[in-house]
């Protein structure tokens, strides 16, 4: 079962760096290039330096961005930009944020956890990892020899009893306060009192932990564990039997999973008779309007049916939408071409537009194409909108998001989802609290 920890984080000194919000960064994986070189300018200290150094021409094995990273942590430390906590504590993490025009505080805390593999614990993860990205990440955990960033973990708790513990313990209290470059307002407040860690441990210690985001760096800690042992170093109480967890319950009435939507290119461009023809008896169609400013009027009406099995498809051809149903004829084509995975997993949106709809009925024949470029993937009905009018897609989907209960259930059951099943906005900031690793 998860064993969760607190821990005497490494902090900015505010007095140092002035604004918590010049030193803060999302997570690695998300920063694009012009927002790496916007991060670097912020602030001298900015934590892009430590999870995402720059790259330089003439990089090599004894001076590179895995080692400059580490260089930083270590010198920032020895100057007080950075201080390690007095007390072991967990932090406290809100999330105050906007989207589609609805307000969310979305509550939850950081611990160190102690690490299982997938499969020999109850920490379940729920999307596949790519082998290169947790290379890159090995390296900086080798180098750096610290928790970055968090994972991003979910936990069943009905009541929010362990959030409601230390929602008490903070009352009144000022947080620690960040703004990032989307708006998203993050506060954080340390809470080093052992009766309430006691208390929240107890609370958690039989709790399941499913992966929300972070799989490869999750993965990675594993690896970074595997390490250490085989070093001969790793004792029972070594902070790499651990990585450090946000913890948010699965019934936070701020948690929202959001839905991506795809773009794709590489396909021919389809009218929307051709593609309901393509569908054929596996759909019940209906055009639904013509224009991509239709696009809100189609996602309403499926946000509305709140159906996994209805997608919104764009033609190109035409540019006209279909609204498409699945059929239990699609069903059962549908199981025909993923015997690889159970019902729970075919029942997803994106199951059924990938596997079913993309892979078996539109590339499969006449309109094979191989090596189909991976779609352009967008979170607002906006963004569709404006990549429409681009010309430069021939397909597009809308696509109901995984719920937090389909998440439980695939990971459960042993299954993995599609990329991009889930997006679960904002993003945790890097730079609130670093979890040490020696």
């Amino acid at each position: 079962m998860p064993e969760i920890e607190a821990f005497r984080g490494i902090r900015y000194d505010l007095g140092h760096v002035g604004s918590l919000s010049d030193v803060i960064a999302p997570p690695y994986d998300v920063i694009s290039p012009e927002l790496q070189e916007e991060l670097y300018k912020k602030h001298p200290c900015n934590a892009v330096r430590l999870i995402l150094n720059r790259k330089e021409p003439g990089d090599t094995e004894s001076d590179n961005c895995y080692l400059r990273a580490a260089a930083f942590l270590k010198n920032w430390q020895s100057e007080g930009v950075l201080f390690t906590e007095a007390d072991a504590a967990l932090y406290v993490y809100h999330q105050q944020f906007s989207f589609a025009g609805t307000q969310y505080t979305r509550r939850g805390f950081m611990c160190r956890q102690r690490l299982s593999r997938f499969g020999e614990g109850k920490v379940f993860p729920h999307e596949e990892t790519h082998a290169s990205a947790k290379a890159d990440r090995l390296m900086l955990f080798t180098t750096a020899k610290a928790n970055l960033s968090q994972i991003f973990g979910l936990y069943p708790d009905p009541q929010c009893e362990a959030q409601n513990i230390l929602e008490a313990a903070i009352a009144g209290q000022t947080p620690l306060e960040a703004t990032d470059h989307l708006g998203v307002v993050h506060r954080m407040w340390p809470i080093a009192d052992p009766a309430i860690i006691s208390a929240v441990s107890a609370v958690m210690g039989p709790k399941p932990m499913f992966v929300a985001d972070g799989h490869h760096r999750y993965e990675t800690a594993c690896n970074y564990r595997d390490q250490i042992h085989d070093m001969g170093l790793l004792t029972p109480d070594h902070a790499a039997n651990f990585v450090l967890m946000m913890c948010v319950a699965m019934e936070d009435p701020g948690l929202a999973v959001m839905p991506t939507h795809r773009l794709f290119t590489g396909l021919p461009k389809l009218t929307s008779a051709e593609l309901i023809a393509r569908l054929g008896d596996c759909f019940e169609t209906r055009v639904g309007g013509e224009g991509p400013e239709l696009a809100h009027e189609i996602w309403e009406d499926i946000e509305t049916a709140d159906n996994q099995s209805t997608v919104g498809l764009y033609a190109a051809g035409d540019n006209r939408w279909v609204l498409a149903t699945l059929t239990d004829a699609g069903r059962a084509k549908l199981a025909a071409a993923a015997t690889d995975h159970n019902e729970d997993w075919q029942a997803l949106g994106v199951s059924i537009l990938h596997r079913l709809i993309i892979d078996t009925l539109l590339l499969d024949g006449p309109l094979a194409v191989t090596d189909l470029p991976k779609p352009n993937y967008v979170h607002l009905v906006d963004e569709v909108v404006d990549g429409l009018k681009t010309d430069d897609y021939p397909l597009a989907a809308l696509v109901m998001p995984a719920t937090v209960e389909d998440i439980r259930k695939i990971s459960v059951g042993g299954e993995r989802m599609p990329a991009k099943s889930t997006y679960f906005y904002p993003k945790l900031l890097s730079g609130l609290v670093i979890n040490p690793l020696e």
